[in-house]
């Protein structure tokens, strides 16, 4: 399977790029390359380009990079199907979560390789949870017709696929905290995750 993580957001509410914040010592980037590369074979970040570097990925610039969240995803799904003939998976994850852990992600890419399904998407108390989702290169056709007609929802485009939908029975399993797909958007989250990273000495 191959990772993807999205750092192509502007951080508009947060106020600076909040892919180079840091908690306990890493940016949130690199927490989130480190925790996909441990599960997916490769790891790519999608961003604008040149943005960012890391040794543990590579770039692949954003096609769409002032699209949201879409244009990523259909980005990486683009480049998956060009480079390769056998239709594949992709683990796509937003860089600002940081309480996603290596056994939800694995249980992830498990889940996808054993289903029929085009995408595999966590529905939490707050509806699906887009940014941290499996993705089928056989989606393609049908997020590039959506984006082309003016679609820019990610969880609109998903219910235009084959979808699998984990509930709560299943991912609370790996959420024993109730943070597994918290992301950071303002000043004010970041501070509350730097807490609690400081309480527990995550790390």
């Amino acid at each position: 399977m191959i990772g993807i993580v999205q750092a192509g957001g502007g951080s508009t509410r947060f106020g600076r790029d909040k892919a180079l914040v840091q908690l306990a010592g890493r940016t949130m980037l690199a927490r989130t390359v480190e925790l996909v590369a441990s599960v997916c074979d490769s790891v790519q970040i999608v961003a604008p380009a040149g943005k960012y570097a890391h040794p543990g990925a590579t770039l692949l610039a954003d096609r769409y990079p002032s699209e949201g969240p879409l244009g990523g995803i259909l980005t990486a799904l683009w480049a998956m199907q060009l480079a390769s003939t056998t239709p594949c998976w992709a683990l796509i994850v937003s860089c600002d979560m940081p309480f996603l852990n290596k056994d939800f992600l694995a249980f992830l890419g498990a889940r996808a390789s054993q289903g029929k399904s085009q995408v595999l998407v966590a529905e939490s108390f707050s509806g699906l949870e887009p940014l941290c989702a499996c993705w089928h290169t056989s989606a393609f056709p049908t997020v590039q017709a959506a984006f082309d007609s003016g679609v820019r929802k990610v969880t609109e485009v998903m219910k235009r696929l084959a979808i699998e939908v984990l509930d709560d029975s299943v991912w609370k399993r790996f959420d024993t905290e109730g943070r597994l797909f918290w992301n950071i958007n303002t000043p004010e989250d970041f501070e509350r995750a730097r807490r609690i990273f400081e309480k527990a000495q995550l790390p």
